[in-house]
């Protein structure tokens, strides 16, 4: 664990002579030292007051330490990432993401409370996702308040067998690996549903020509189901961010 005074040492200088306004917490969770991660974003907020921050935190520890959310928001916290992955239970099983659907549920509802914006990420496409069950992920997207907090490509990525991974022992996987992919060091895999990976390739061009056009997910935002009480907006691009470590 990186000290509490190289960390802020690092941010100083970011923001003194990189002009940074904005520090993107790269830990893989921000909440495995919750003490010490605290301090630190208590003395940030306390030294440059104008400075924003994110950070990723896993949803299980979002609700273990649900205590410290909103000191979060209070130090100009901008957003939390959080790999949601699936909002199948099955899926969130084999892929051993340590929580549930309805943890997810409860994590979007303490955030909002602390006046937190989430933007969860997602495996969208696995060997066990079905249309039906791509089409209900999406609808509880818009139910939940989310869509703009989703990036688009997140509603069409597909899972990453890379060598050696554990996927390899599950069934589904061992029964959609088609082939070797030398170029990416992954394993490639087809659906057993045609339709599946027709819909794959659909989105991906999709995202594709929008992410050319400068589409960010804002313009086509109301065409989708709206809630009060939505968090902050998170934009896909913070001037200035840089990266730091604890």
């Amino acid at each position: 664990m990186v000290t509490r005074e190289a960390v802020l040492a690092d941010i100083r200088q970011q923001v003194v002579e990189g002009g940074a306004r904005h520090i993107a917490f790269g830990d893989p969770d921000f909440f495995n030292g919750p003490t010490h991660a605290i301090r630190i974003v208590e003395a940030l907020a306390a030294e440059f007051p104008g400075v924003t921050y994110d950070v990723t935190i896993k949803v299980e520890n979002l609700l273990r330490h649900r205590e410290l959310l909103p000191g979060l928001a209070r130090t100009g916290c901008a957003f939390v990432t959080s790999a949601v992955e699936s909002l199948d239970d099955g899926v969130l099983s084999l892929l051993e993401k340590g929580h549930t659907r309805a943890d997810f549920y409860e994590a979007v509802a303490l955030c909002r409370a602390a006046n937190l914006a989430l933007a969860p990420t997602f495996v969208a496409f696995t060997p066990w996702t079905t249309v039906a069950s791509y089409r209900e992920m999406l609808t509880a997207i818009a139910e939940l308040g989310l869509v703009e907090n989703v990036a688009p490509v997140q509603l069409a990525l597909r899972l990453l067998v890379t060598a050696g991974s554990r996927l390899l022992e599950l069934d589904g996987v061992r029964a959609a690996v088609t082939a070797w992919d030398a170029a990416s060091l992954t394993h490639r895999w087809s659906h057993t549903d045609p339709a599946v990976d027709a819909l794959v390739a659909r989105l991906l061009r999709v995202v594709d020509e929008a992410g050319k056009a400068g589409w960010t997910g804002r313009r086509r935002s109301d065409a989708w189901p709206r809630r009060r009480g939505w968090p902050p907006r998170i934009s896909p691009c913070w001037p200035r961010a840089r990266r730091c470590r604890i």
